[in-house]
């Protein structure tokens, strides 16, 4: 199966839209053909995206889709026709904790069967999220070292982009509590390069998010620390909120300071800016008044932004906020319904 995964001459227009027009219904349709037109700044044909010209994988078994389901069944059509593009739109997968090598092989297997470029997202580093509402991972470096093993393993030679470690560079940049910012660092490069040699799995390093670390310098000398320059390139606003087009300045700044490093983008969220900065968690943990952002897509008509994609899952929440919400990654049916404006 040809992949597309380095640059080759482009297929056919039909191949560039099939993802989008199968999925994601018009709102799909509108937002693949105009990223097609424009792939490279140009039109079509003058190049096949980093990525390749395959859709993105789409998790039937998501709890999005499940809640779909669930309104298609009991009738309540109004609110499947709401949720369908949040529902159906590719997202990434997130691994942590025990075991994940028949995950990521099933999983990947079964996005090859599909034609489709699975997101896996590896979320395991110790002292995961600094100890907040994500908090965990896993015990020590070994531990760790073990288990992207056992995710590379799961992996084997199927095509994938995984997305390395959300916040676990810019915690090493603006601290963290019990968090060894060199030894971070390394273990972050030794991961790197377990995973990126890998025939066909594309590694962006996560490197925050635009309202975050603000010495790009700084940032920049920590990701090379933690092996981007062995990557595909690195990953900005994971669960986060800031505008596409502010995230994309803050990449080509950081891009420079890199060589000309690529990167993703999480749009999941995104579609109306950031909050108000307060310095509480309410800034980012499950915030009032969002709304999802642009389609996934390898067509981005940005010459350094290999994706966008949908990191966070959208409806899943980032934690127990506020009294009544869920816990991190459980289902928040409220909060997915005002993603999509109910």
């Amino acid at each position: 199966m040809d992949w597309g995964l380095r640059d080759r001459p482009a297929r056919r227009v039909v191949d560039v839209v099939r993802g989008p027009l199968r999925r994601a219904g018009v709102l799909g349709v509108v937002g693949g053909l105009l990223a097609a037109l424009t792939v490279g700044g140009g039109a079509v044909g003058e190049s096949v995206p980093r990525l390749g010209l395959h859709p993105l994988w789409s998790d039937p078994d998501s709890l999005a889709h499940a809640q779909l389901t669930a309104y298609e069944t009991s009738g309540r059509t109004d609110l499947a026709d709401a949720l369908r593009p949040l529902a159906q739109a590719p997202t990434a997968t997130w691994f942590t904790g025990d075991a994940p090598r028949e995950r990521a092989r099933a999983l990947t297997t079964a996005a090859a069967a599909a034609g489709e470029l699975p997101v896996l997202v590896a979320y395991d580093v110790p002292g995961r999220d600094c100890g907040s509402f994500s908090a965990g991972g896993a015990a020590d470096d070994d531990a760790y070292l073990a288990w992207v093993g056992e995710l590379a393993a799961g992996i084997g030679d199927r095509p994938s982009v995984v997305v390395l470690e959300p916040d676990a560079v810019a915690f090493a940049v603006t601290g963290c509590s019990g968090v060894d910012r060199r030894e971070r660092l390394g273990l972050l490069r030794r991961a790197v390069e377990v995973l990126a040699a890998l025939p066909a799995t594309h590694v962006y390093v996560d490197a925050g998010h635009a309202g975050w670390v603000q010495d790009l310098p700084a940032l920049a000398t920590a990701l090379r620390a933690a092996g981007v320059d062995e990557a595909a390139g690195f990953a900005l606003n994971v669960s986060n909120f800031q505008p596409t087009d502010v995230t994309v300045a803050y990449g080509r700044k950081l891009s420079r300071l890199l060589g000309g490093a690529h990167l993703v983008v999480d749009t999941s969220r995104n579609g109306a800016g950031a909050p108000v900065a307060t310095g509480r968690d309410e800034d980012w943990c499950n915030p009032p008044g969002r709304r999802i952002g642009r389609l996934p897509s390898t067509l981005t008509g940005e010459d350094v932004v290999d994706a966008w994609l949908w990191v966070k899952r959208p409806g899943e929440s980032d934690g127990s906020c506020r009294p009544g919400e869920p816990a991190a990654g459980e289902w928040f049916e409220g909060y997915a319904l005002a993603l999509v404006g109910v």
